[in-house]
């Protein structure tokens, strides 16, 4: 968490680090769920394991291996959700490439006895929503020319860079680097957690520091507009 304090006045913003763990992890706990509860109704209908024209199960069609590999694939989201924001944002990056590849490989087989998932129109639609919805998901905050300085992915693919283009990194920013990638990824220790903290209370006081002296000195300068 980051602390602004303002004119007397304290608000706690999230750090970009915390914001972009939370985004991954719950995009791919959310989807995950919603496979597994997709895969559990198909298992619990008993469907024909490859019934090329699958019952409709939440509107889509579903066979008994289009049931499981929603069970496994929904249960691979939870677990990386579980494990942390850096390995939620690959995961579900790389399903929502297989989405997509699916709604196309699935398109082409429609209604041929290729059919093996029992896939509907509406199949074909849901992964092309699904796999564009996993990609924005996965990617948000981690892949992009344009990320923030203080993005814990940036920090990380700039770790040997010249510090302000003059000095080397030196020991402590490096540490600092590293534990703000803990603390993205979810797994930071809580000295970790602890320099990540202190660094952005630090920040928060030289903000306000710097503020009450550019007060000071317009008042100084300016003694009738008091």
């Amino acid at each position: 968490m980051t602390t602004v304090r303002t004119m007397g006045k304290v608000s706690i913003t999230p750090s970009p680090g915390r914001w972009l763990d939370l985004v991954h992890r719950m995009g791919a706990a959310v989807l995950g769920v919603g496979l597994c509860v997709f895969g559990v109704l198909g298992v619990a209908n008993r469907l024909e394991f490859l019934a090329l024209r699958g019952k409709v199960v939440l509107g889509l069609g579903s066979n008994g291996l289009l049931a499981t590999i929603s069970l496994i694939v929904g249960g691979v989201l939870i677990g990386a959700a579980l494990r942390g924001g850096r390995i939620s944002s690959t995961i579900t990056v790389v399903i929502g490439a297989l989405f997509l590849l699916s709604g196309l490989v699935n398109l082409a087989v429609l209604d041929t006895g290729l059919n093996l998932l029992g896939f509907r129109l509406s199949n074909v639609i849901f992964s092309f929503i699904a796999g564009m919805l996993l990609l924005i998901l996965g990617a948000y905050g981690r892949f992009s020319g344009g990320l923030a300085v203080d993005n814990p992915y940036y920090q990380l693919r700039h770790r040997g860079d010249p510090r302000s283009g003059d000095d080397l990194l030196d020991e402590d920013t490096e540490r600092w680097i590293a534990a703000e990638g803990a603390v993205a990824a979810g797994h930071a220790t809580p000295e970790q957690d602890q320099l990540v903290r202190e660094d952005a209370q630090r920040r928060a006081d030289q903000a306000h520091r710097h503020a009450w002296e550019r007060y000071e000195a317009h008042r100084t300068h300016h003694p009738d507009s008091q």
